[in-house]
C-alpha cells in the first residue's frame, strides 16, 4: 500500500510563507500527484495537482497566482510552496495520489491519502 507523509506545516502570519512537502513509499514516477485541504466544519477542498512528469500543474481559484506544485522524481517527493498566505488558508492539508498521466482535481480521482499537516495563518 501507497504509503504519503506531509511535513512542513505550521503557524505563520498572514503575508508570510509555507513549503509543505509530501514524501510518498514507492512508484512515486507512476503517480500523478495532488494538495487538497479541509477545514473545520468544511469539504475538502482541492488545492493543485502535478502529472506524472510534472509538465502539467492545475489549481483552484482560490490559490492561483500564490501557490506552486512541484514535484522531484528522485527524492519521490511533491511540494507546495505557498506564498502570500491569508487567514482563510488555514486548513488541514492532504497530499494524494492516483494512476494516470494527467492531474485530476476530484477528490473521487485520487486513490490514497496522507494523514495531513496541519497550516495556520494568523491575522
Amino acid at each position: 500500500q501507497v504509503q504519503l507523509v506531509e511535513s512542513g506545516g505550521g503557524l505563520v502570519q498572514a503575508g508570510g510563507s509555507l513549503r509543505l512537502s509530501c514524501l510518498v513509499s514507492d512508484n512515486f514516477r507512476s503517480y500523478a500527484m495532488g494538495w487538497f485541504r479541509q477545514a473545520p466544519g468544511k469539504e475538502r477542498e482541492f488545492v493543485a495537482s502535478i502529472s506524472r512528469t510534472g509538465g502539467s500543474t492545475y489549481y483552484g481559484d482560490s490559490v492561483k497566482g500564490r501557490f506552486t506544485i512541484s514535484r522531484d522524481n528522485a527524492k519521490n517527493t511533491v511540494s507546495l510552496q505557498m506564498n502570500a498566505l491569508k487567514p482563510e488558508d488555514t486548513a488541514v492539508y492532504h497530499c494524494a495520489h492516483t494512476w494516470g498521466s494527467n492531474a485530476p482535481q476530484r477528490v473521487a480521482d485520487f486513490r490514497s491519502w496522507g494523514q495531513g499537516t496541519q497550516v495556520t495563518v494568523s491575522s
